[in-house]
């Protein structure tokens, strides 16, 4: 099995997509959890202008 894994994972092309896909999936799990944290955050108010 870890032999399998090994031979696709020398295959550049293979590579380049599983890395891609990775990147993908930790750039949207930041974005969630971005988006998570300012849920029940007010605007911003101009106080004393």
């Amino acid at each position: 099995m870890f032999n399998y894994i090994e031979q696709l994972l020398s295959n550049k092309t293979i590579r380049f997509i599983a890395q891609t896909i990775f990147y993908f999936i930790v750039l949207m799990f930041l974005l969630y959890m971005y988006g998570y944290a300012e849920h029940g955050q007010g605007g911003f108010i101009y106080n004393e202008f």
